[in-house]
């Protein structure tokens, strides 16, 4: 292999986490860093324009392709799971839908053993990586992540919020402030109309300070080891193998799929799979490639009888129009994401906070752009946020170049049937509402006739898909089954660390990416030795009633200073008796 240096640190992967670390850790000018990343430029008109999402997260220049193995409880459905290929990784094909989460996921995976993960320590580099229009006083002003919401100019926006309201449930004026739960308008990592990628925020200014050097098209290999210490990478570029040295620390940034793999392929993983290919055993640790978890989410949609949706922008020059408006200004409807408006629900009582998402859209459409309702229609994106479910990660041989086998076993909990169930009929009941009487026509998807249990599992079955965030795979925590430290440190050997989404001991309620920012941020730090002050104000707000009711107008209860209390009920969260036949091959 080729010597290509030595670093003070190697970063295999520039996604999200990777971009974050390379910015922080190159503030130290007297440090070197290598960035290895298996994909190319992210730059291109498709990734910047928000409205184009759907482009860049079908094409393979920007997305590995990957599929699932057949899910069993999907009746072997092979599952599409775009993952981000190229510079600032799936920050730059996703949805910019900016969800922090609600604060008690952090309190959760501190009771899961990640110590020092609660949401006054999270709070505080959340704050650091946002730049939010409007601000706030729990928002940063400052970073290096420009946030906004979207204008909310069509009426269906607000009618979806109004009907959240009337159903009972609280209105949130912002839930990235002190409210998370209930229904609101929703914010996107959206800046000077372009979309504010890790690559854009991160990465490129990193680049630009001199001592951060990028390889891109690197198929990473594996960690190369004296002993159990982590000393150096070995990768490829254009057919020719390399190898880099590191005198500090290995950091794989490679995301809940990859991190794994090449864990395994350096001898870190269950001993029996790694000897399978052909793989010498460093470290037996069963936990790696684990654990792995996905959000699941549905089209509930509706037909609108009045011309206010999105439809006619869906034609050719519909396009055309707004693509043109937007190389103009940098404005206009090629501006947003269109996910204007959203909520955050329990699916019955006895659950402390949200465990259901909307994403609000005034079209009927797919989100992968390929399916076109026929006339004017607006749809929510309706998914559970804690499934039981839980999946795996596994090599398919030993040769770098392979893409991995992957199964999230989606579905096979009887829980996750009961959840998907409560998604449909609650969604229901919210466009039932007046607020939607002005708009509202036949149910689309599902459909009308899909009633009972029965015709409901069938739809769930057939169109369930991935919300496209995996994680998991190399959890953080405190006791010897977990793959990592909270500081991101692998278990069982020194100087390599893991930072990216596949620590995550719980998936967040919300969408992963601006999580797999702020984690970064605090790794970054626990990396150099230090750590922000804790947060002040830094409310846990629930439902006073949340062991009796589902729903509530006021989201009142703080239980920032009973944290104690909080962490038993998060941990005793209830899976429901008296299931027996109610669902499809469960117990």
């Amino acid at each position: 292999m080729t010597d290509s240096g030595t670093y003070d640190y190697i970063i295999a992967g520039a996604g999200s986490a990777g971009c974050v670390l390379a910015y922080r850790l190159g503030e130290d000018p007297s440090l070197k860093i290598l960035v290895l990343e298996a994909g190319g430029s992210e730059r291109s008109i498709f990734v910047e324009m928000p409205a184009a999402l759907s482009i860049p997260m079908n094409t393979r220049r920007f997305n590995w392709g990957m599929r699932t193995e057949p899910e069993p409880a999907l009746d072997g459905r092979e599952v599409n799971l775009p993952r981000g290929r190229g510079l600032g990784g799936s920050s730059s094909i996703n949805g910019m839908c900016w969800v922090r989460g609600n604060p008690m996921d952090y309190e959760l995976w501190e009771a899961l053993g990640a110590e020092g993960w609660r949401w006054s320590n999270v709070l505080p580099y959340f704050r650091r990586l946002e730049s939010v229009e409007g601000g706030g006083p729990l928002r940063g002003k400052d970073g290096p992540v420009k946030i906004k919401r979207g204008p909310e100019r069509n009426p269906l926006y607000h009618a979806f919020v109004e009907a959240g309201v009337q159903a009972g449930y609280a209105r949130s004026a912002n839930m990235n402030e002190r409210q998370h739960e209930g229904f609101g308008p929703m914010e996107m990592n959206i800046g000077q109309g372009r979309r504010m990628s890790a690559a854009r925020a991160y990465l490129r200014p990193a680049m630009a300070r001199g001592n951060v050097r990028v390889v891109t098209g690197a198929t990473v290999d594996r960690v190369l080891f004296e002993g159990t210490r982590a000393t150096g990478i070995a990768y490829a570029v254009g057919g020719e193998t390399f190898h880099a040295k590191a005198r500090r620390d290995i950091i794989l940034s490679a995301g809940s799929i990859m991190s794994p793999v090449i864990l395994k392929r350096s001898g870190i993983g269950p001993a029996a799979e790694l000897r399978e290919h052909g793989i010498p055993v460093l470290h037996d640790a069963p936990g790696v490639g684990e654990n792995l978890m996905d959000h699941l989410e549905l089209y509930v949609q509706m037909a609108c009888r009045q011309p206010v949706t999105l439809f006619p922008t869906q034609s050719l020059w519909g396009k055309a129009k707004i693509g043109l408006e937007w190389l103009l200004t940098r404005d206009g409807l090629g501006a947003t994401n269109h996910f204007e408006s959203g909520g955050h629900i329990r699916s019955r009582a006895g659950i402390v906070y949200p465990d259901i998402q909307y994403h609000f859209l005034p079209l009927a459409i797919s989100y992968d752009g390929k399916s076109l309702a026929s006339g004017h229609g607006f749809q929510v994106h309706v998914g559970t946020k804690r499934s039981k479910s839980r999946g795996w990660v596994r090599l398919r041989d030993a040769d770098p170049a392979s893409l991995p086998r992957v199964r999230f076993n989606y579905m096979s909990h009887p829980d996750d049937w009961l959840e998907f169930r409560a998604c449909i009929r609650l969604t229901r009941e919210i466009f039932a509402q007046p607020a939607f009487a002005p708009y509202i026509g036949p149910e689309w998807a599902p459909g009308e006739d899909a009633s009972d249990d029965h015709a409901l599992d069938a739809f769930i079955r057939q169109k369930v898909e991935s919300a496209y965030h995996p994680c998991g795979t190399c959890r953080m925590g405190s006791d010897a089954a977990s793959v990592t430290t909270p500081d991101g440190r692998v278990r069982g050997v020194e100087g390599l660390r893991v930072v990216d989404v596949s620590l995550m001991p719980q998936a967040t309620a919300g969408d992963l990416n601006a999580p797999t920012l702020a984690l970064a941020e605090r790794m970054a730090d626990l990396i150099r030795g230090r750590h922000l002050p804790e947060a002040e104000g830094a409310a846990l707000l629930a439902d006073p009633d949340w062991a009796t009711r589902q729903r509530s107008p006021a989201i009142t209860r703080d239980y920032a200073t009973d944290r104690q209390t909080l962490a038993q009920a998060l941990l005793a969260q209830p899976l429901l008796a008296n299931t027996k036949g109610q669902i499809p091959g469960g117990a």
